[in-house]
């Protein structure tokens, strides 16, 4: 039976410093030390902040959202905290300064075709039934400053200039709701948001290999289904996807 979310109506306990390595991994020493569950630590700068697949997050000090965050209660699709992460950032951002973004899968978010936003998920603690003991999950948005390629809220056109703070009092908010639905709704809201489902796409598989093909479906253990050119489907766990967007 699909049950609400357990981590519905968490007390977030926010946690500032001005210059960290990570705050992934800082948060993760406090996990394992015995932080409660809801605790935040955003960062004004990381010396050794880190994305997906290993790729360095760096921004200058104070212009963006540097932030992670520890769940306790860990549902059995664990990947679905990082998806209400994204999309409770996606939406905080629409709500504070009017800049609309769409989520790629698995959970970076994009104006356009640029980056606005990533997610990096990392587990400890034992683990039960292949569910660990905690997960924190940490977000790069680019608020004020964005890297070559990418985009912010301020170049994005927002309407209203925020910091970092601000934007994640509103994304806790809206994480908050998302908490509270069902798997299934989370799962429904999550394929709403993104725009890869219908999408043309390129797939870099961690072993060097390329699918090309249609993003079709996300199945709700994570999972991208991508029909190729041959009319094969592919679930594709860990990869590189890239929207082939027509000219």
């Amino acid at each position: 039976m699909d049950t609400p979310a357990a981590n519905q109506s968490v007390d977030w306990l926010i946690q500032g410093v001005l210059e960290t390595g990570s705050t992934n991994a800082d948060l993760l020493e406090q996990a394992e030390s015995g932080a409660a569950n809801g605790t935040v630590l955003r960062a004004d700068f990381q010396t050794a902040g880190r994305g997906r697949l290993g790729r360095d997050w760096q921004a200058p000090p104070g212009a963006n959202l540097l932030v992670s965050l520890l769940f306790r209660v860990v549902p059995e699709h664990v990947h679905a905290l990082t998806q209400m992460v994204a999309l409770a950032a996606s939406r905080a951002a629409t709500r504070t300064t009017g800049v609309q973004s769409e989520l790629k899968w698995p959970n970076d978010l994009l104006v356009g075709n640029k980056k606005l936003a990533g997610v990096l998920a990392q587990s400890g603690g034992r683990v039960v039934d292949s569910v660990p003991e905690y997960v924190v999950v940490g977000i790069g948005m680019n608020v004020a400053w964005s890297p070559k390629d990418a985009t912010s809220l301020r170049e994005s056109g927002w309407t209203t200039e925020i910091s970092p703070q601000e934007l994640l009092v509103q994304m806790l908010k809206d994480l908050d709701v998302l908490l509270a639905m069902s798997g299934e709704q989370q799962h429904e809201e999550y394929k709403k948001a993104l725009g890869t489902i219908g999408q043309r796409v390129r797939v870099d598989l961690p072993d060097g290999s390329v699918i090309v093909g249609e993003a079709v479906d996300v199945e709700r253990d994570g999972r991208l289904v991508v029909r190729d050119d041959d009319a094969r489907s592919h679930r594709i766990d860990t990869a590189d996807v890239v929207h082939l967007r027509l000219a």
